[in-house]
């Protein structure tokens, strides 16, 4: 139970803390990765340790139907329809986005685990918000004429529940740090809907960590630190939280976002294209490919301390590397590596 709240334990944690040796050796920096990447579910990501609050409060309701939303390629919406269907739920992902040409990657994932999607056209007038909060009434209002009871999950599962996973994660990572002797621990999240950043701040404020935190931005927000800090209020307020945090406590870098969200970009393809080169890890193109880009370039500016151990979390999302857009774009830079004998 972590702040007065229940889960359903059913990932394989503690996920793994590594320390990247060549890549800390040519970057000239402690650099290690935590990989949130194996969790166990749907080819894994950083949404489970969120889910794990959801489920239970779904089942706490009595629901039967678990509906969430975002892009039509949503990492969160892959994680949610793997949940359901380990717990019995039926599933659905509402999206104000294009049908993208094919079923690839997390759309492909979603169909195989019966998980029912819908991509709502945009008609030129209404806002996106508009759209998407009435397209989820009208799929919820289908579905329980069909006699579920459904349970709305928000985008990224990024609320004051879904934070609790990665309050849990900081707690986890704190131990880890001890048992491995790092010292000045300072990690690096990727910030999207920035739910998993707000958990581990919430819990580095406030369970009094001995660890540094900064966000990488990876989409552009109006008032990005604005965001953060109304988000955490909203945590202090549900759960009594004692510190109070300003806006100055919410270290978040929005220089490497490339002013949109999951665009293709050339730097992001490099440093994925460098991982696992190095390392043999895979990053995505949309979240972990911006945020090490993030670190390598600042690693490489000589603005990283020589005094801190940089732990990146790797979120997952891998998925993304399928999509068409990103995907045309490496099988073009990568046909050299194609040979046909």
């Amino acid at each position: 139970m972590t702040l007065g709240r229940e889960k359903v334990c059913f990932l394989n944690t503690p996920t793994p803390l590594e320390q990247l040796k060549t890549v800390s050796r040519e970057l000239g920096i402690r650099f290690y990765m935590k990989r949130d990447d194996l969790t166990n579910y749907g080819t894994g990501g950083n949404k489970l340790r969120k889910l794990e609050y959801f489920v239970k409060d779904a089942q706490d309701h009595g629901a039967t139907m678990l509906l969430t939303v975002g892009g039509a390629q949503t990492n969160h919406g892959r994680l949610t329809a793997a949940i359901a269907a380990r717990y019995g739920f039926r599933s659905a992902i509402v999206a104000v986005d294009p049908y993208p040409g094919e079923i690839s990657a997390n759309l492909l994932l979603d169909g195989i685990m019966g998980c029912q999607v819908y991509l709502v056209r945009k008609d030129g007038r209404t806002p996106d918000s508009q759209l998407l909060q009435d397209a989820v009434a009208r799929v919820t209002k289908e579905w329980e004429e069909k006699g579920e009871k459904v349970y709305f999950i928000p985008m990224g599962g990024s609320d004051e529940l879904g934070a609790l996973g990665y309050y849990d994660c900081a707690l986890e990572l704190d131990a880890q740090i001890r048992e491995q002797g790092i010292t000045n621990p300072h990690i690096i999240v990727t910030v999207g809907s920035m739910g998993t950043y707000m958990g581990l701040a919430a819990a580095i404020a406030n369970e009094h960590l001995n660890m540094k935190l900064t966000g990488i931005g990876i989409m552009p927000y109006r008032d990005i630190t604005g965001h953060a800090l109304d988000y955490y209020e909203r945590l202090r307020k549900t759960y009594g939280l004692e510190a109070v945090l300003r806006r100055e406590d919410f270290h978040i870098n929005t220089d490497f976002d490339y002013g949109a969200y999951n665009n293709p970009v050339e730097d992001v393809r490099k440093a994925i294209y460098y991982m696992g080169r190095r390392e043999g890890i895979i990053l995505d193109p949309c979240y972990t490919g911006k945020t090490f880009n993030a670190v390598k370039k600042l690693a490489e500016r000589s603005e990283l301390s020589k005094e801190d151990s940089y732990i990146m979390i790797h979120t997952g999302g891998i998925p993304g590397i399928y999509t068409k857009h990103h995907r045309s774009e490496m099988e073009v830079e990568l046909m050299n590596y194609m040979h046909i004998i």
